[in-house]
């Protein structure tokens, strides 16, 4: 007992007739939640205790039995502790736009375990770049080319200009608004919007570097 609670971990070690201890599993995975992979399996179907562990480890639930892993209060203690998690439950709760939301705002990159049609979701993809604007990679193409919404997404961030659709590139005031955010989006404008002697200068404000992307002719 002393033993996992030092290192809940330790009780891979453990005899089955310790893994299959309540008791035993519950203080190993107070200091480890990664301990739960040792555990019985019977205690792996513990909704109290899995709800436990994952209120303090959320990625915890990827050791969950599978129904657990379709518990909706389980999967929304995970998130909430951890958005990664969502990787790990059932898909049908990965179609579920609150625990999905709660999972994004967290941890941007659970974007990418979303169901499809979270991924186009306006609301849920915000929320998710306002954590980590790279996760617009992981949103349906169609939001790329919605020019509301990435007008949105640049404001955010200039980095996520690149997935823009090729219109919105050559889209002046879209730009505008992306390089007065992060210069640097002129890496992404449109040839000709790299040639304008404005964008340009925007760009630099925010980011001097900026020039390195403007055309030659200017």
């Amino acid at each position: 007992l002393e033993a996992v609670r030092n290192n809940g971990i330790a009780l891979q070690f453990a005899s089955d007739t310790f893994k299959a201890d309540r008791e035993l599993v519950l203080e190993a995975v107070k200091s480890a939640g990664g301990a739960l992979d040792f555990a019985d399996d019977s205690l792996k179907a513990d909704r109290e205790l899995v709800l436990e562990v994952v209120k303090s480890f959320g990625n915890a639930l990827k050791y969950a039995s599978d129904p657990l892993k379709a518990d909706r209060e389980v999967v929304l203690e995970a998130v909430r502790n951890n958005g990664y998690a969502l990787e790990y439950a059932d898909d049908s709760l990965k179609a579920d736009r609150e625990i999905v939301l709660v999972a994004v705002k967290d941890f941007g990159y659970s974007l990418r375990y979303a169901s499809d049609s979270l991924k186009a979701d306006r609301e849920v993809v915000l929320e998710a770049i306002k954590n980590e604007s790279r996760t617009l990679q992981y949103a349906d193409e169609s939001l790329w080319a919605d020019r509301e919404f990435m007008l949105e997404a640049v404001k955010t961030s200039g980095f996520t200009t690149q997935f823009a659709s090729d219109t919105l590139k050559a889209d002046r005031e879209f730009v505008l608004e992306a390089v007065r955010n992060s210069g640097y989006a002129l890496e992404y404008a449109s040839d000709s919007l790299q040639a304008d002697r404005e964008v340009m200068l925007e760009a630099v404000k925010s980011y001097g570097n900026a020039l390195k992307y403007a055309s030659d002719t200017l």
